[in-house]
């Protein structure tokens, strides 16, 4: 059974004859893995060995097949799936077999994550990984363990009979094996329970076993929760004018920021600024918790033995979880439209505006723009989620030697920059969506489907009119996801969840 990096409880793996280290540091570098990766002739060297002993055939090329074979005479044994997982991960063309060049940068890639564990695990800073280390690091990924067992485990990896894991130990044993999934960086790298922009089509977070066992998870989702309901109330006035601008602008109504404000001031007072953000806010529970238990359960049904899922897995998963939370909810979604657009007096409050709806309309009305809203999960969801995986990715490989943790300015930063991707990828839909919410219900207006309408829009506004209400909407991205990370960090200390 293999958790994160640890296999256990039994180990068959035999030490290689040599190294397998893509670093060539002196002695003189103490402790070794908090070196810089190093270049010059003898890595080269090493590296080359390396790729030929793996490639088998001698075709200039490492597929799954020399893999085995490879690292067999190696005495390294991996399963078909795992060396399977390593291949895909460094096949950048796609030609299903790993070059010089890509073994070469996967595994610079995977030695630098395998610091990053090591550093973490390593408590003492003494630069050895010993017994107790060992079992207090399963016991945070959720798994307890005996001391024998953790000797077991530990004797596994020891090469020297020290009963300790020196970082040459560590890097030789785990190099070639493809779990990539630290702990550490699924702690820090948290993105769509923390930041709330006001949409929830994003991928849903992973959490590890540690925070599932201890209930860690459901603080998040609260913690999440609340800060996503401040923000969108400190936001609601520029996400109405958003709505406003959406449906009412045209050529020939413009409407600018400055007006649109003025227009709704004069038409209801202050307060109006804040009309549908109820909904707004009532809907963030019911849609969070049904998104994630979705999210979880067509984990298990595609049959992932790890902790986490990779980044094509998640994206598959999170977008049938939104997808599900979305159906759910989504008459939650017309009614907040609506009472955004209502006049003064038009409604009572939110339970006779959804009387009213039924009434005069139906319960069809209820799911107006459904199939716009279905098919903006994919590419927000899809683009967001590659965008913040690459750019943690790229911060990772430059920066992160200690930790994981990339302070709160580069993950605002990461987060803001995937939400604005992803929003403006789907934007053309939510306008769509939101103007089919909003159609008059006189008998004889105009009730047009999802593609009449882009094609009215384009038609008589041109490709612009697919972004009106860009401006407002792009306004309240930095606020929103400054506002919910500062309350989400407040609330998560207040219900005792533990970061390390």
């Amino acid at each position: 059974m293999v958790i994160g990096y640890w296999t256990y409880p039994s180990c068959t793996f035999q030490h290689p004859p040599y190294s397998l280290s893509t670093s060539s540091c002196d002695d003189s570098c103490e402790p070794s893995y908090l070196c810089e990766l190093c270049g010059g002739p003898e890595q080269d060297h090493r590296l080359k060995v390396l790729f030929q002993v793996l490639d088998v055939n001698g075709d200039g090329g490492i597929c799954v097949n020399d893999l085995s074979i490879g690292l067999k005479k190696l005495g390294v044994h991996r399963t078909e799936l795992e060396l399977m997982k390593i291949v895909k991960a460094g096949d950048k063309d796609l030609d299903g077999q790993l070059d010089f060049e890509e073994f070469v940068h996967y595994l610079r890639d995977h030695e630098k994550k395998l610091r990053l564990v090591f550093k973490s695990l390593d408590t003492k800073n003494d630069g050895r990984i010993d017994k107790q280390e060992i079992m207090q690091s399963l016991r945070d990924l959720g798994v307890n363990i005996s001391e024998q067992q953790a000797e077991k485990i530990l004797k596994s990896m020891d090469k020297n009979g020290t009963m300790t894991i020196d970082w040459n130990e560590w890097r030789d044993y785990h190099l070639l094996h493809p779990a990539d999934n630290i702990p550490e960086i699924i702690l820090y790298w948290k993105h769509a329970t923390i930041f709330d922009v006001g949409e929830s089509l994003m991928v849903p977070d992973e959490f590890t076993a540690e925070e599932k066992k201890t209930g860690m998870w459901w603080r998040h989702l609260v913690a999440g929760g609340a800060a996503g309901a401040v923000s969108r109330t400190c936001t609601a006035p520029l996400d109405r004018l958003k709505v406003l601008m959406q449906v009412h602008a045209s050529r020939t109504n413009s409407m600018c920021i400055a007006g649109g404000f003025t227009h709704m001031i004069r038409e209801g007072g202050m307060w109006s600024l804040w009309r549908g953000n109820g909904m707004n806010v009532i809907k963030i529970a019911p849609e969070s918790a049904i998104k994630f238990m979705a999210y979880e359960q067509i984990k298990r049904l595609i049959g992932s033995n790890q902790e986490t899922l990779g980044i094509l897995e998640r994206f598959v998963a999170g977008s049938l979880a939104g997808a599900i939370a979305q159906s759910s909810i989504y008459p939650m979604e017309v009614l907040k439209t609506r009472l955004a657009l209502r006049k003064t007096g038009q409604f009572s409050g939110i339970a006779d505006c959804a009387k009213q709806i039924f009434r005069k309309e139906g319960m069809a009305a209820f799911y107006k723009g459904y199939i716009p809203n279905l098919i903006g999960i994919i590419p927000y969801a899809g683009i967001d989620l590659a965008v913040y995986e690459t750019l943690k990715n790229s911060w990772l490989q430059r920066y992160a030697t200690d930790s994981a943790d990339p302070g709160v300015f580069v993950l605002l930063a990461c987060g803001t920059t995937s939400s604005t991707c992803g929003q403006l990828a789907s934007y053309p839909l939510a306008l769509v969506r939101t103007r089919m919410q909003a159609q008059a219900t006189i008998e004889g207006g105009p009730q047009m489907t999802m593609s009449g309408l882009f094609k009215h829009i384009v038609k008589t506004e041109g490709a612009f009119g697919l972004y009106r209400g860009l401006a407002p909407n792009f306004m309240k991205v930095i606020p929103a996801v400054s506002i919910s990370y500062v309350v989400y960090e407040n609330l998560k200390m207040s219900l005792g969840v533990v970061s390390r």
